[in-house]
């Protein structure tokens, strides 16, 4: 549980280390030509708006708020990507595309992933009643909140007769 609350904590700083990173990492491991440069121009945001709205969608789900940490499945995704970010940074040539490769189709990943849960858990969160004649509404919320017990409910079994 602490790592998981530690890397929901690590959500918005990653957003401004990892893209930091990317240009520290240029500079440093000379990836200084000027494809390097205009990969630079258009990575670094693309990475920071990513874990921007990857970090919004974890922390809109309500177990996250709820527990303080990001569930398993986010850990591992985040920090597969961080770490493949991160190698990216290196520039070593040898595996630059693969690896920008991997981070391009691990964000589609995390962005999907996040919002499935996300979808999940707010599927259940709505009660929607039915009257009879079919109509659809939404039950105040003091109903909504009070379950009725097995002798509270009476159930009226209506039979059509043939004309």
């Amino acid at each position: 549980m602490a790592l998981r609350r530690l890397f929901l904590h690590w959500l918005f700083p990653a957003a401004f280390v990892l893209p930091l990173w990317l240009f520290v990492g240029w500079i440093v491991f000379s990836g200084g030509s000027a494809w390097g440069l205009l990969w630079l121009f258009v990575a670094v945001p693309a990475v920071f708006i990513s874990q921007l709205v990857l970090s919004l969608l974890i922390r809109a789900r309500g177990s996250v708020r709820e527990n303080r940490a990001v569930s398993w499945r986010d850990l591992a995704g985040l920090g597969i990507w961080h770490v493949v970010i991160v190698a990216l940074g290196l520039f070593d040539s040898r595996v630059f595309f693969p690896l920008l490769v991997l981070s391009i189709v691990g964000a589609l990943v995390l962005f999907w992933s996040t919002l499935a849960q996300l979808w999940s858990e707010a599927r259940g969160a709505m009660t929607v009643l039915h009257t009879p004649d079919g109509t659809a509404y939404i039950p105040p919320a003091r109903e909504r909140t009070t379950r009725p017990t097995d002798a509270e409910v009476i159930v009226v079994t209506e039979s059509r007769r043939a004309e």
